[in-house]
């Protein structure tokens, strides 16, 4: 009993944790989940970087924001990532990193999704990867299979587990002496 009430006690602290610092902007939260593509930021982050940005009260410069292509534009809700280096809070002036030349957008606050607040190196490469509908069927078939193989049999009203058994008295297919013979099968 003391085992159990400890399992759901961590997962309740895990849940509350989650909710305050990881939950989606999507449902509520604050945080904003990027994987980084492209070159732009470099040396800061590379193609397949992982990141996790929070919404913030105020940005400054040299914030790493994330905001979305504004509609009308080439592009038009694509995420960017990339630095503020000057502006207001009603017209960021943004930059990459690796870049020669300042955005043409230049999001408000309320543009902006997040801020960063941690990188995972190379793990949004493996994210994309899991997310390719080849592998994921794969790995669904791969599932079923070691599901339907490791499946245990099904117990009867005895507890024991349900075999089919050919009568030992019948003949055999061959019309000679009956065999010794027990055939089962799981359904």
């Amino acid at each position: 009993m003391t085992r159990r009430l400890v399992s759901w006690g961590l997962l309740a602290l895990f849940l509350v944790a989650w909710a305050f610092t990881l939950r989606p902007v999507a449902l509520g939260g604050p945080a904003t989940f990027v994987v980084v593509t492209g070159q732009s930021m470099e040396p800061t982050y590379h193609d397949g970087d992982f990141v996790v940005l929070r919404a913030q009260d105020t940005y400054a410069q040299g914030d790493i924001v994330s905001f979305p292509v504004p509609e009308g534009e080439p592009g038009a809700g694509a995420l960017i990532i990339h630095r503020i280096i000057g502006g207001t809070p009603d017209a960021f002036t943004i930059q990459g990193d690796n870049n020669d030349h300042v955005d043409e957008w230049t999001p408000s606050e309320w543009d902006v999704l997040g801020a960063e607040w941690f990188t995972v190196p190379q793990v949004g490469a493996f994210l994309q990867k899991l997310s390719d509908p080849t592998l994921l069927a794969a790995l669904a078939g791969g599932i079923v299979t070691v599901m339907v193989f490791l499946r245990p049999a099904k117990p009867t009203a005895g507890g024991q587990p349900d075999q089919e058994t050919e009568d030992e008295s019948a003949p055999s297919p061959e019309g000679g002496q009956p065999t010794d013979t027990a055939v089962s099968a799981h359904a």
